[in-house]
């Protein structure tokens, strides 16, 4: 009867063999993230972990299958020889809460995930409010190197405008949801769910909402409901369900065209795609699907991008899409992330205040002798492109800051003439009169109201910086530092995750929500994971 029974199950293997499509998705790159270690006793959870619903004890892959882009660190540069650091702002922060939820799970995140930008941009800080007429206020401050004792470090801080809610542009939206088999774990559909219900307090009667969701074949959800309609959406929410195969590509071209159907002139039109980006394009190729995009962001619809769950998710897919469709990249790792992403930060995830904004720093070669940009290795651009206003960059929402963190080496006997080169015969090499006390000078340029022509904006960086530091600028540095040592980064070698810990801990301010106290729970879970010490041996 054994072997009977054996007979019939090979025959049902073989024949669904033969009648099920191949499931065909192109892969940039594959990597693995590094085997889990487990703990050395198995502890109560603390309260960080238990805000994410997670407890060590939970049963933890082996191996995980996972895409990321591969990130080339920046490396110092002479700044006589190329003084201009061009690149284009980031405002994701995918990276960090992946990092989080990567660690909740004991596992260390391999290099290419961490993204160093969106690690330090994950964070407010507390910049000048700047006016509608502003735009953008600049904040710029240096301090010592946590790296190098003989080094400094250039911080600057950017902040958005915040549109007034009752400012805000009416809003077209659709929800395209991936709701193929591989959505099935909760902490995919079921918290997408959940979080999106998040969004529903804020959109208003004028606000139109569209559902779009994709498996095996694509349907429409709802078409154009009222955004204030709560009881509708949220019964289409509490419906979806898992199953089959992914046809990506096909759902984001009806998402698209229902977005295109109830266009709003004058408004917001958006699509947010809820994902673990392991999908196929279908019939259409991935050049095919970005040229979409860009089409449709010509248009003015834009795309923004919600990554969910583990093991199979495709960082690197999500992060070139939301960047093609001027949109942003968010990771939500628990009910918590959905709720800030969705509802506390709602306006700066779906309005833009400024388009196609570039940063260009010029250092003086007289006071710097080389400098090195902390993260932003995907964003730098060619220094040319920085005055090309058809040349795509990143967008800023509402109230949305970006960060950057320089290391710098300063020049020995900066007010001395350089004797280590002949003098120049067409020029001189000797400073300007009156730029001694400028480290570097700050452009920014960026797009509002439609226009095609970019505004400008400067700010001279003084060598008279205040010697004692923020609180913000230490914490923002102890993040940068701790994305840094995770990535194994060379300039980080002589750096301890204890030094890292105290430098977060002694600079915590304005924590209401509790994320930077997170923050120092997750240093002290790489040491417990680098060294088999349980938590509850590890002091701040």
């Amino acid at each position: 009867m054994r072997k009977i029974m054996l007979i019939l199950s090979l025959l049902m293997f073989v024949v669904s063999c033969k009648t099920a499509a191949p499931k065909v998705v192109t892969i940039e790159k594959v990597v693995y993230v590094d085997k889990p270690v487990e703990a050395p006793m198995p502890v109560a959870p603390s309260v960080w972990e238990r805000s994410y619903g997670i407890s060590y004890t939970s049963q933890i892959p082996s191996t995980t299958y996972e895409v990321y882009g591969e990130i080339q660190e920046n490396k110092f540069i002479n700044a006589k020889i190329s003084p201009l650091s061009t690149f284009s702002i980031d405002v994701d922060t995918a990276s960090y809460s992946n990092v989080r939820n990567l660690l909740n799970y004991n596992m260390i995140p391999q290099a290419d995930a961490i993204k160093s930008e969106e690690m330090i941009n994950y964070f407010r800080y507390n910049y000048p409010i700047p006016t509608k007429k502003d735009v953008f206020s600049v904040t710029t401050e240096v301090g010592n190197s946590p790296f190098n004792k003989n080094n400094k470090i250039l911080k600057i801080g950017i902040q958005g405008y915040e549109i007034p809610k009752e400012m805000a542009p009416k809003t077209n939206l659709v929800f395209l949801i991936d709701v193929s088999g591989s959505m099935s774990s909760e902490e995919k559909l079921p918290l997408l769910k959940e979080s999106f219900k998040f969004m529903l307090d804020s959109l208003k009667k004028d606000d139109r909402v569209s559902m779009v969701v994709y498996a095996s074949a694509t349907g429409v959800v709802l078409d154009s409901v009222a955004g204030n309609d709560r009881k509708t959406i949220e019964k289409a929410l509490d419906k979806l369900s898992s199953g089959g195969s992914t046809a990506g590509g096909a759902g984001i071209n009806q998402a698209y065209n229902l977005a295109q159907k109830n266009f709003i002139k004058d408004g917001n039109n958006r699509v947010i795609l809820a994902t673990d980006g392991d999908f196929n394009v279908g019939t259409t190729s991935n050049d095919e699907l970005e040229k979409m995009i860009v089409d449709k962001k010509s248009s003015g619809i834009f795309l923004t991008v919600l990554g969910f769950g583990r093991d199979n998710l495709n960082d690197q897919r999500m992060s070139r899409l939301s960047n093609i469709g001027d949109g942003n990249y968010y990771y939500i790792d628990s009910i918590k992330e959905g709720k800030k992403v969705l509802s506390a930060d709602l306006f700066g995830t779906i309005f833009a205040i400024a388009k196609d904004t570039k940063i260009q720093v010029e250092f003086n070669p007289t006071i710097v002798e080389s400098y090195r940009l902390i993260g932003y290795e995907d964003r730098k651009m060619n220094n040319e492109d920085f005055k090309n206003d058809k040349k795509d960059a990143g967008d800023v929402g509402s109230g949305q800051q970006v960060t950057a963190y320089y290391e710098i080496v300063p020049k020995i006997n900066a007010s001395q003439p350089d004797t280590t080169i002949d003098p120049l015969k067409y020029q001189k090499n000797v400073p300007t009169v009156g730029n001694e006390n400028e480290i570097a000078t700050f452009k920014m340029r960026y797009k509002i109201d439609g226009n095609e022509v970019a505004n400008q904006l400067d700010k001279i960086i003084s060598v008279g910086q205040p010697q004692i530091n923020t609180k913000d600028f230490n914490f923002g540095l102890a993040v940068a530092a701790f994305a840094q040592k995770l990535r194994n980064s060379e300039y980080s070698k002589d750096l301890t995750y204890e030094e890292i810990l105290k430098l977060a801990d002694e600079n915590i301010s304005d924590d209401k929500d509790g994320y930077k106290a997170e923050f120092i729970e997750m240093i002290k879970k790489v040491i417990s994971l680098s060294t088999q010490k349980p938590l509850s041996e590890l002091k701040d």
